[in-house]
């Protein structure tokens, strides 16, 4: 919206305040969402009123029967929500092969938080040419170099969802160390810490590490405070897949809230969680150090998805030092027999040195196999590892190992390592947020041909069908707080989480009686149901539950940004 438009929609908003129905023409609005019950997102009870929307602004909330309107859209029985916001997306490829973000924007979701570790930019030529060479199932030309020209990419394609991103610490490091298992020199960490800046200004929304993979894992606290230092010059926040979720989990804690006092920089956890059944009870000694942060006045939050068990590859079940040098040095090492014996003997004898998933999900019947590069191998999808291992005949070590090298990729998998107790318990925190940590996918074409996680379909919708309406763990108007607002604010996002007049129209409509997850781990490509209405920027873009067509996403920059 340009500042004359929002000059224009403000005016209308005082105009209406300012007269009476009994001396003042009918006001106009493009929409008027009638007769539902709002929730503005801050956490008050929902109240009967009508929304009116002025091109993508929210310009007033409250009895609008007299309105004039080009569109009525009759939200009876139905909560009126802002837009839910997602702030763990993996969509970074999904919304390039189909713009409709479908899975995520028929739970509500409007905005699409991208930055786990890795982000689309800034790449070199060389992490261009690696991209394109690893690309599989979606193909691509790469056009853009930095990150801000990856999420106008999106934009320009048109996409329906908002999109915006954190800068990846493991990105940065590639950029300027590569691969290695060493300090960065202080010329490197002078480049990286520059590039910071760059993506700041561009309107990244601070820096996002992923610390038990390769090669985020070589990066020591000192580099990663020097990187979140230069993005708190602009109000950035720091997030990260902690360096362990398991044996040194509060370690882990321990060392994301060293990096925010260091930098004097909001931090928070990503899908903060307590994996392998030894480590469940340690969630409640991180929930105490957390909150005793927070009383210190750091500003410390998680988000979490609503499912006990992760996903993410094989290579989270072997050690480190085999990954070291990038993908085509940690496949030789994999070829080689010595190598591969004494890979073996680590994976049997789990340490805290590296986080063993296998042995976290209580060995490999915990193990579901999701997704494959090689088509060779989809006849594995939906199997466990045990079952695989028995019709191969070969241990789960060499299992994973082989599986590794015939899909030449990390493979997609399941792994089943929470306690849903513990799950409730996350849900119930009030500076908990909820990113589904998955793509945003539909349930046809290409997006068939692998399996995911249900939460790539689920996490937003089951939040308010099952720990909300059916378990009663936290109430509507919270859930939709910690959705919405919560999120926005942590991110420092402007004028979005919330319903209020001059707030951008990201609203969701739904039935809080019906709206339900579908997608299961047997079966996870099934859309949710319940939502009636989504708006985008004020573009009706889920209407009567359908997908109108419309793709009014935009770039949602954060508190750097040195445009208009």
């Amino acid at each position: 919206m340009t500042i004359l438009r929002a000059i224009l929609v403000i005016a209308v908003v005082n105009f209406i305040a300012a007269c009476s129905k009994s001396d003042a023409p009918a006001a106009h609005y493009d929409v008027v969402i009638a007769n539902g019950t709002v929730y503005d997102g801050t956490g008050a009870p929902g109240w009967a009123a009508d929304i009116g929307i002025v091109g993508d602004r929210i310009a007033a909330i409250g009895d609008l029967q007299d309105a004039e309107a080009d569109t009525i859209v009759d939200a009876d029985g139905m909560a009126v929500a802002p837009g839910f916001i997602n702030m763990l997306s993996w969509a970074v490829e999904d919304l390039i092969a189909d713009g409709r973000g479908l899975g995520d924007l028929q739970q509500g979701v409007t905005l699409e938080v991208f930055g786990e570790g890795h982000s689309y930019g800034p790449w070199s030529d060389e992490m261009k040419a690696e991209a394109k060479e690893r690309q599989s199932d979606v193909l691509y030309d790469i056009e853009w170099t930095t990150l801000g020209e990856y999420l106008e990419y999106l934009e320009g394609r048109g996409v329906s969802p908002n999109v915006a991103s954190f800068v990846g610490a493991t990105t940065l490091r590639i950029h300027e160390v590569g691969y290695d298992n060493r300090p960065a020199t202080p010329e490197e960490l002078g480049a990286m810490t520059a590039l910071v800046r760059a993506a700041m200004e561009e309107g990244a929304l601070g820096v996002g590490s992923s610390l038990i993979y390769a090669p985020a894992n070589f990066a020591d606290t000192e580099e990663l405070v020097a990187l979140m230092q230069a993005a708190s010059e602009y109000g950035g926040m720091y997030i990260s897949h902690m360096r362990s979720e398991s044996g040194r989990l509060v370690e882990a804690v321990d060392e994301l809230i060293e990096i925010a006092r260091a930098s004097d920089a909001p931090a928070e956890i990503y899908h903060l969680k307590a994996g392998g059944e030894e480590n469940w009870p340690k969630l409640d000694e991180v929930i105490e150090k957390v909150e005793a942060a927070r009383g210190e006045g750091l500003a410390i939050t998680a988000d979490m998805y609503t499912y006990p068990a992760s996903s993410t590859g094989l290579n989270a079940s072997m050690p480190l030092w085999v990954q070291e040098g990038g993908h085509e040095a940690w496949m030789a090492r994999l070829r080689d027999a010595d190598t591969r014996a004494r890979v073996i003997a680590e994976m049997r004898a789990p340490s805290d040195e590296f986080e063993n998933r296998m042995h976290h999900a209580g060995g490999p019947a915990g193990v579901l196999l999701v997704g494959f590069r090689n088509p060779d191998l989809r006849q594995y999808v939906g199997k466990t590892l045990a079952v695989v291992a028995a019709e191969r005949n070969t241990s789960p070590e060499d299992t994973i190992i082989d599986l590794i090298l015939e899909d030449n990729s990390r493979v997609q998998v399941v792994y089943f390592i929470m306690s849903e107790d513990n799950v409730r318990k996350k849900i119930a925190l009030p500076w908990v947020s909820f990113g589904s940590d998955g793509g945003a996918m539909a349930p046809e074409g290409d997006f068939l041909e692998q399996s995911t996680h249900p939460r790539a379909y689920g996490n937003f919708a089951r939040v308010l069908a099952k720990y909300v309406r059916d378990d009663g763990v936290i109430p509507l108007e919270e859930a939709i707080r910690k959705l919405t607002f919560l999120p926005a604010s942590n991110l420092k996002i402007r004028e979005r989480g919330k319903l209020a007049p001059t707030y951008y129209a990201d609203i969701v409509i739904f039935d809080p009686a019906t709206v339900q997850d579908h997608a299961t781990f047997a079966e996870p490509h099934q859309l949710a149901t319940g939502v009636a209405h989504v708006f985008v920027n004020g573009v009706h873009t889920i209407e009567g539950g359908e997908h109108t067509g419309a793709k009014a996403g935009r770039v949602v920059r954060g508190p750097g940004w040195k445009g208009e």
